[in-house]
């Protein structure tokens, strides 16, 4: 595969395209500053705004949020698994149906691996503007998201309706639900009765790893960070990986799925069967099934990365503590 080739399977940091008007909580004070992207497949937006850069299935998604200082995500689920790593900023991830049941707070290179069946959110507490990349479980990514009815409520309020069908509709620019088509109905109290509400000291140890314990744990070899058998053990459709300057190889080796590489820290040179690329922090690569490939840091210093691939798990584990 020719350098032209992979470079349109590399999404760079200063190349993505974000939307402002990508899920419910667009108008709603506190929340109407975030910017959403779709790196990776179709992405979970309700906008027909929102820009995909590269569409080939992966068995996952691949997506971003970025926040100003001060600006949350409201409390939302999905249907399948969801994982978050800091690129840069200082994060409160809060969770519960109203948010109160736990929180944790991440730094740069720091992993969330969260749950379904658990309402949850995140702010921006740092002091400049911040930088979250997702993974998704599954090509359709859940088929979209599931708002605590607060949110969706909040939401009318300031002039966006989510209809039945998934789609936006903002009474502020005149637009009304087709005919034929519902509100998004609330959860009934019954249904939300059912949702967990784990506290801090039950999430923490399953579910999230930090970014020094996996350069520590990285010193010879990968950590296997998402997995069966990851540091944080669970079966989501994915596995995710961390590679660190010590425990990079040029030997090259290749996957029957395609995979992601994400670095965090350091600049990366990837080689393949036919040419190489550089990969800075914020930069997205998708590496083809079956081509055999390497990543070594091209730099003196800090240097860290994520890699991910599809396993064909089922996408959706709900929370057992």
């Amino acid at each position: 595969m020719t350098p032209q080739d992979m470079e349109t399977r590399i999404v760079r940091y200063g190349d993505l395209q974000p939307c402002k008007t990508a899920f419910i909580d667009a108008h709603t004070p506190g929340s109407d500053q975030k910017e959403n992207f779709t790196i990776i497949g179709g992405g979970v937006s309700e906008s027909p705004d929102q820009h995909v850069h590269i569409s080939v299935p992966h068995g996952f998604n691949i997506g971003a949020a970025g926040q100003p200082p001060k600006c949350r995500n409201s409390l939302h689920d999905h249907r399948t698994a969801e994982a978050f790593f800091v690129l840069s900023g200082r994060w409160r991830f809060f969770w519960g149906r109203w948010g109160d049941a736990g929180e944790v707070v991440l730094e740069k290179g720091d992993i969330f691996n969260i749950p379904t069946g658990i309402f949850r959110g995140f702010e921006n507490i740092g002091t400049d503007y911040g930088m979250i990349m997702a993974i998704l479980g599954g090509d359709d990514a859940g088929g979209g998201v599931m708002w605590a009815p607060q949110v969706i409520e909040d939401a009318a309020d300031h002039g966006l309706v989510l209809g039945e069908d998934g789609k936006l509709y903002d009474t502020k620019r005149q637009q009304r639900l087709p005919e034929g088509v519902k509100p998004m109905p609330l959860m009934s109290e019954e249904e939300l009765a059912k949702r967990p509400e784990p506290t801090t000291a039950e999430v923490l140890p399953n579910h999230v790893a930090r970014y020094w314990d996996l350069v520590a744990l990285s010193d010879k070899t990968p950590a296997k960070v998402i997995g069966e058998s990851g540091i944080l053990r669970d079966k989501p459709g994915f596995e995710v990986d961390f590679i660190t300057r010590a425990s990079a190889t040029e030997a090259k080796h290749a996957h029957d799925k395609p995979s992601v590489l994400m670095p965090v820290t350091g600049h990366w040179k990837v080689t393949w069967d036919g040419g190489s690329a550089t990969l800075a922090p914020g930069d997205t690569m998708s590496v083809p099934e079956n081509l055999a490939h390497s990543a070594v840091p091209s730099m003196t210093g800090e240097a860290a990365m994520y890699h991910i691939v599809a396993t064909g798990d089922p996408a959706g584990l709900t929370w057992k503590g």
